[in-house]
């Protein structure tokens, strides 16, 4: 059986799971859905979302990882062997799974417009003619398969390293990485002429806006932004030693996610208001209008290349834990070897991840799905990094708060705190607050 192996330090697992949590969602998904929902509406939904429903599930999940020490489905084998509860485990995995192979699309976007900046491809363009490149780009199916190739590669190299030797010791160094690029563009953009405008769009709310698709959205956007509902922090909660804290490490977690998600904001909103430009651009927003803001920039190749390595930093953290997530689940149950685990992981999401590509022009079929009328790539952000991270949530939180029970999960996360102060809070949130909202939240979608 293979060595399942454990972090070396609280900060280890702090940065690793804030490098899961921290991700291309916050820097490529995060700023196109509050662009999509009317800025600083979205932001508030979104910020209510971490605070109500983010923060007790996370903490809920790691627990439920630490005290059985396994994978999401392993986790609900342990504790109930039979019955039906493990099947929220392999939606787990299979979400995980499912999210990394169109994720490692967009990653691998990053890998191609950092070399394109750096190569001043990008140079002297217009709004005009950004919509374009990127198009040529996105339907060039040899040159994404390899940057989607690529990408799962570079995550698969780093898995097959382990815990403290892989995945801990690349975040250590990713981590930090990517917050220092951040300030940079973060100063960049607010210095900018006329960024207030965006600044206004980015924090004065407008709740007429307010609908059942923003708070889904919002709430699958808080999530995806912190790995949840899909086994990432079970996972990677089986890996954290019983004298770590677990309310202080998951504060760290949603603290560092949430701060990066907002400072995207500050970046991009200001920048794009001082250029006149559209927040509304969807899915290919930094693509389409940033190569033009970096162009018109002083030094504009250099905070253009940064910021593309950025998103390629970010997004790499989070395909290590997606991947990890099926990668345990091989090791626990089918007692496969880390490396032919990480090869079957990483080879599937590859052919999972092709109709993603030929969503960008190479077959109408996948352009336009019949019935639903969005591309394949859409259904499958909207399935899989919306809808089923919020109905696997939901069913950790009642798992939690009623099978496990929350006063034996509150022993669980006592071992390494001197004292919850918080417990009663958590044990209602889990109990009654998170599964009463999202489950709302999903009847009104169905009803609207």
């Amino acid at each position: 059986m293979a060595s399942r192996g454990k972090w070396s330090s609280s900060i280890g697992f702090v940065l690793a799971a804030a490098g899961s949590a921290i991700g291309i969602g916050n820097i490529w998904r995060f700023p196109y859905m509050t662009g999509k929902y009317g800025g600083a509406l979205f932001l508030f939904v979104y910020l209510a979302a971490v605070i109500l429903l983010g923060m007790p599930v996370l903490i809920a999940e790691i627990a439920l990882g630490r005290f059985t020490g396994k994978n999401p489905v392993g986790a609900f084998k342990e504790l109930r062997p039979r019955g039906l509860w493990k099947l929220v485990g392999y939606l787990g995995v299979v979400t995980g799974v499912m999210i990394l192979s169109y994720y490692s699309l967009i990653s691998g976007w990053t890998l191609g417009y950092f070399f394109k900046t750096m190569t001043g491809s990008l140079k002297n363009i217009a709004t005009t003619t950004t919509p374009g490149i990127f198009n040529a780009f996105a339907k060039n199916f040899w040159l994404q398969g390899l940057l989607l190739a690529a990408f799962l590669f570079i995550t698969g190299y780093i898995v097959t390293k382990g815990i403290a030797g892989g995945i801990e010791k690349a975040c250590k160094f990713l981590m930090p990485v990517l917050v220092v690029i951040m300030l940079i563009l973060l100063v960049r953009s607010l210095t900018l002429p006329g960024a207030g405008r965006g600044l206004e769009f980015y924090l004065k709310p407008d709740f007429s806006r307010l609908t059942p698709r923003v708070i889904i959205d919002a709430l699958g956007q808080a999530f995806f932004s912190l790995s949840l509902g899909m086994g990432a922090m079970i996972t990677y909660g089986s890996y954290l030693k019983k004298e770590e804290s677990i309310p202080a490490g998951a504060a760290w977690v949603a603290f560092l996610d949430t701060v990066t998600a907002v400072m995207a904001g500050f970046i991009i909103f200001p920048a794009l208001a001082a250029y006149g430009m559209s927040p509304a651009g969807g899915h290919p927003l930094v693509f389409h209008i940033l190569p033009v803001i970096f162009d018109r920039m002083p030094f504009g190749i250099w905070f253009g290349m940064l910021f593309f390595l950025l998103l390629g930093v970010a997004a790499l953290a989070s395909t290590i834990s997606l991947l990890e997530v099926a990668v345990a689940y091989c090791i626990d149950e089918r007692k496969w070897s880390r490396k032919k685990s990480v090869l079957a992981a990483s080879g599937l999401s590859f052919v999972i991840g092709i109709p993603s590509i030929l969503s960008f022009g190479n077959m109408k079929f996948f352009q336009k799905l019949p019935l639903i009328n969005v591309s394949f790539f859409e259904m499958m952000d909207f399935v899989w990094g919306t809808m089923a991270l919020s109905i696997g949530a939901l069913f950790i939180a009642i798992f939690v708060g009623y099978v496990w029970k929350s006063s034996n999960a509150l022993k669980e996360i006592n071992l390494g705190a001197k004292k919850f102060r918080y417990a009663w809070i958590w044990s209602f949130s889990v109990k009654f607050l998170c599964p009463l909202l999202i489950l709302l939240t999903l009847l009104l979608l169905l009803i609207h």
